[in-house]
Formats: C-alpha cells, structure tokens, sequence
C-alpha cells in the first residue's frame, strides 16, 4: 500500500534514490539526507502509514525489532556513544509517512534541540560509504 505523492512511499518502491540501510518486511532504513548528525537514519514501515496510531498492532513488534537492530548498527558502525530516538506523529511530521529517527549521539556532541541546523551530506559517494558501514553493522533478524 503506497500513497500518491509521498516520499518515503517513492524510496520503498526504490523509485527514489535513498542510501538504503536495512531493507525487510517490517521496515526499511535510510539515511536521512539532512541529518541532525552524519548517520542519522529514518526507519518506516513499508506500507503507507501516517501515525503510529495508523500502524496495525500486529506489525508493532516486527517493526520496533527492526528500529531496534538499526540503533545498534548505528551505534556500532560510528563507534557512538549512544543514539536518540524519536517520532513524531502529526505536528512536526515533516513527511506524512511513520517514521523513527535514529540519531547517532556522542557526549558533548551539542545537540540541544532535535530541529537544530541539518548539514547534507558532501557527496553521494559519502553517504553511500557510510550507508554500508551501518548496513553492515545491522545485527540480522
């Protein structure tokens, strides 16, 4: 199930280019191209959903499993010192498809507010080079 015009919906269709880093029934990852830090990755549910609320219960598990082996990817593959988590539902959803995102954190790093200043990355090749080490470092299910 696909939306009409939505982003997220083009990138799991593989009809938008997308640094893809886990890609399963459940859910597919990607770099987020402006991150808040480099490695910053979105993880959505394949079918269109806007909200959490919208997110069959069965599909809970399977999905946060996924989100889950994504923030120790993440945290393993930029020797992180944690990560931060986070969804929004409604306001603040810049796009209206479920989304996590999974932040890589070091201490000090100066993040005071997730809507800080997002940098893109330098090049393709940059965030394709990072996508695999994360891809790689994603424990399988």
């Amino acid at each position: 199930m696909t939306a009409p015009g939505c982003v997220f919906c083009e990138i799991v269709a593989g009809r938008t280019a997308a640094a893809v880093v886990l890609r399963e029934p459940a859910a597919v990852g990607f770099l987020d191209p402006r991150p808040v830090f480099t490695g910053h990755v979105l993880v959505v549910p394949p079918a269109h959903v806007e909200t959490l609320v919208d997110l069959p219960a069965a599909d809970l598990g399977p999905f946060f499993a996924a989100v889950q082996r994504v923030v120790r990817g993440v945290e393993t593959a930029l020797d992180a010192h944690g990560t931060f988590v986070a969804m929004n539902n409604k306001v603040s959803q810049s796009v209206p498809h479920l989304h996590v995102h999974v932040v890589p954190r070091r201490r000090k790093d100066g993040l005071r507010g997730f809507f800080g200043p997002r940098v893109p990355y330098g090049s393709d090749a940059e965030r394709e080079e990072l996508a695999a080490r994360i891809r790689d470092a994603i424990p399988h299910a």
